[in-house]
């Protein structure tokens, strides 16, 4: 089997950083071997854009890269063109050399905004019948624009051959929830509402948004990163048990919790949402500049670099517990775990201070998994202490990024969101923009380098 893969906007940031070295990673667990298109309008040749994957792929493996790589860059194959326009496709996909029903992977890394235009122009094209489209997050805009796409999408190709990538999904903490919850009876029979008090999803950084401000800008933290990356996290938690974990299967599951978020009015997102931006401090000794005065930000918009949202799940398990989702920008510390806060013990039979709760944490990047337990202590044996369980989960081979271009060449759909997902996604999400935007709930500020915005009184 040969698999070809047909990067369009090849030389832009999203290939650079993970899409090449992903690749690289993986080339050589492709039977028959990879043959690597790349497409968009810049002024390169063949020889050009195997120099820039070799220098980007070096770069992101601190490295010489290894046999594999200089092989896969052999392999390489530069095409010029507008990627809305189906002559380019055609051409792209003929540059693959793939034959028959062998996987053919065209990936859109692409600013959303060229999706749709990408799909019309591809129904004039002859597809082959390997063909696989891989999607980036954000999928549309809003509920109306997510519906848009995937019909388009849908009406070129059936949904198993529709990838629309979160690879966070691929992380090794995140596919560990799974095995965590379903093959551990300790564990099971614990999660639900009557054990569980609360559960925090939180995806903290210390990078700030300057950089890429101008797009930021379009986005925020809710469409960023709640929209997508957060709630998948989330069904993973509050899935019910499938009953087995192929593709479809798990999807199901997945869809039934969104569906059962509550969907948020103006009164719940006053109370349960709140929004913030930074403005200049210090992060780990750099100077950061107020967001607001970052090159392509319009102040007036009053765009989000901190999001928290508290949602609720009804069904009979959730009934009543919060999940808290939380994420920002130039914040004091990386902090990116979920966090499964157990109720207290219904009867305390010791005296002195009481016990302090069980938590299981689940850390991403790096992985780590933790069991906070009360113990008896060692100075006084009826006084408590906590102790906590750790284990550093073995560092991922290949990068989640691999993972998932793996998972699309084997056609595996269990990487990626399936239409319903992007649309539940937002039907939870706009109700908050909305609200936002009619100012419910104000904007906050807090200091670069800060914890965030000022826990609120009581």
């Amino acid at each position: 089997m040969t698999a070809g893969l047909v990067v369009l906007g090849a030389t832009g940031d999203l290939t650079a950083r993970y899409i090449l070295p992903g690749l690289a990673r993986v080339e050589s667990m492709v039977d028959g071997g990879l043959r690597l298109v790349g497409v968009a309008n810049d002024d390169l040749d063949d020889d050009g854009f195997r120099a820039l994957v070799h220098e980007k792929v070096a770069y992101h493996a601190d490295g010489e890269p290894d046999p594999d790589v200089t092989a896969l860059v052999d392999r390489v194959v530069w095409v010029h063109g507008d990627v809305t326009d189906p002559q380019t496709l055609r051409t792209a996909i003929a540059a693959c050399e793939v034959q028959g029903a062998d996987p053919l992977v065209l990936y859109l890394a692409l600013p959303h905004v060229l999706f749709l235009p990408v799909v019309h122009a591809l129904a004039d094209v002859d597809l082959p019948d390997g063909l696989r489209v891989v999607v980036e997050k954000p999928f549309g805009e809003d509920l109306a624009g997510a519906a848009e796409l995937n019909a388009a999408l849908g009406e070129l190709l059936p949904e198993d051959k529709i990838f629309r990538v979160d690879h966070f999904l691929a992380k090794q903490t995140v596919l560990n929830l799974l095995g965590l919850r379903f093959a551990n009876r300790v564990l099971e029979p614990l999660w639900s509402s009557t054990h569980v008090a609360s559960v925090d999803i939180v995806f903290d950084e210390t990078v700030d948004a300057q950089a890429r401000a101008s797009y930021y800008d379009r986005s925020g933290a809710l469409r960023d990163m709640v929209q997508n990356h957060l709630l998948q996290l989330l069904t993973y938690v509050a899935m019910e048990p499938p009953t087995s974990v192929a593709p479809a299967d798990l999807a199901s599951r997945k869809v039934d919790v969104l569906r059962a978020v509550r969907t948020p009015d103006h009164e719940s997102v006053a109370r349960w949402t709140r929004r913030a931006r930074y403005v200049a401090g210090e992060v780990d000794g750099r100077e950061v500049d107020a967001y607001a005065a970052a090159p392509g930000v319009d102040p007036d918009r009053e765009v989000e670099t901190y999001a928290e949202v508290t949602l609720f799940v009804d069904t009979w398990r959730w009934s009543g517990v919060p999940f808290r989702l939380r994420t920002g920008k130039a914040l004091s510390a990386s902090r990116r775990e979920i966090v499964v806060r157990f109720r207290e013990v219904p009867l305390r039979v010791f005296d002195g201070a009481p016990p302090t709760r069980n938590e299981l944490r689940l850390q991403l990047d790096p992985d780590r998994m933790s069991l906070h337990l009360n113990v008896n202590g060692i100075g006084d044996p009826f006084a408590l202490e906590k102790v906590v369980l750790d284990t550093e989960l073995a560092r991922q081979d290949p990068t989640p990024y691999g993972q998932l271009l793996l998972a699309v060449i084997d056609g595996d759909t269990r990487l990626s969101a399936r239409a319903a997902e992007a649309e539940e996604g937002w039907r939870i999400v706009e109700p908050i923009l909305d609200a936002w935007a009619a100012g419910v709930v104000p904007l906050e500020e807090y200091p670069a380098g800060s914890d965030g915005p000022r826990r609120r009184a009581g």
